[in-house]
């Protein structure tokens, strides 16, 4: 259990210590989630700390999304649905353009702090205050999260930094999400991890704190086709956006080790070689891929450290 103090827990600080946190507005682009929507309004619902506005931005729902929020919108005046038109092409790109459709409600209002939020989440209800205490606490934090877990799964965070902050919930300062200019509109992927790397370039902390985690309903990257072929998009998306040769080929080892065994790893790898052989077009500055790289050699340098000793890493004897 987190302590503010050495006598008050955290859950008693977010209770007692309400008014003093940061106000917070939040975003969720949504596409045919009914099957997981309402355990994400549930745990918003819940929360502690509720936000100023929550926006469900509908994206073209089908399936019955827009009359789940709606039923819960008619009793919470927070929360908001916005629909956006249905498109027959999915793309990646299509999440920040209902992103922005929600932040055009929220622009204009006062608050500190904006979360965007997948649809297909839950977690506890001293959530949201947890990570509003982080903003309070570390005054160059700029984008904050959590682990999220899914049917057992974790990242393991040797190759995963806690730098790093899913996209399934970013919580940025206010100030730090207008630095970066916002999601950027990228059709292959990555948006998430565009806009955290962005902000740490920029100078702002990025932190995935492990003290909390929150559920993920549906398991991740297999929205758009089977688990083989999410593996080979991943290795694409390394490429495209700038992943360092050699650090792709010590993630496809250890993918390796993973479910599914093997398979997992080469597709990875194959799928940056097709990607590289294709020259296929990168859609962020050469500045951000320097400074990809640079982070992922010192994260490689620190993980050969970590597993072969200080001695045989400097080529010293001990």
């Amino acid at each position: 259990m987190m302590r503010s103090s050495p006598t008050i827990s955290f859950s008693t600080y977010s209770s007692v210590k309400h008014a003093s946190c940061p106000e917070y507005v939040l975003i969720t682009p949504a596409r045919n989630e009914a099957m997981f929507i309402e355990q994400t309004i549930k745990s918003v619902i819940g929360q502690t700390i509720r936000p100023a506005k929550w926006v469900i931005v509908s994206d073209g729902s089908t399936d019955g999304t827009d009359d789940i929020v709606k039923k819960y919108s008619a009793e919470y005046a927070w929360i908001e649905l916005v629909r956006m038109p249905e498109r027959t092409e999915r793309h990646f790109a299509g999440k920040v353009h209902a992103f922005n459709a929600g932040y055009a409600k929220v622009k204009d209002l006062q608050y500190e702090c904006i979360g965007s939020l997948d649809a297909d989440i839950s977690f506890e209800s001293d959530y949201f205050a947890f990570l509003l205490h982080k903003f309070e606490q570390m005054l160059d934090l700029g984008v904050a999260g959590t682990p999220f877990v899914e049917a057992g799964f974790q990242y393991d965070y040797n190759f995963v930094s806690i730098d790093h902050v899913s996209g399934a919930c970013q919580v940025f300062r206010r100030k730090c999400f207008e630095d970066i200019g916002g999601y950027k509109p990228i059709r292959e992927g990555g948006i998430d991890w565009v806009a955290v790397t962005t902000a740490r370039m920029k100078g702002w902390k990025t932190r995935t704190f492990t003290e909390r985690t929150c559920q993920h309903q549906r398991k991740i990257g297999t929205g758009r086709g089977s688990v083989f072929k999410a593996k080979f998009k991943v290795g694409q998306q390394d490429y495209y956006l700038g992943g360092h040769p050699l650090w792709e080929v010590f993630r496809a080892l250890y993918q390796m080790k993973l479910k599914p065994h093997i398979v997992g790893g080469v597709l990875i790898f194959m799928g940056y070689a097709w990607a590289y052989l294709k020259r296929c077009e990168r859609p962020i500055p050469q500045e951000l891929i320097d400074f990809r790289r640079k982070e992922q050699m010192q994260r490689l340098k620190s993980v050969i450290f970590r597993i072969v000793g200080p001695g045989r890493a400097t080529g010293k004897k001990r």
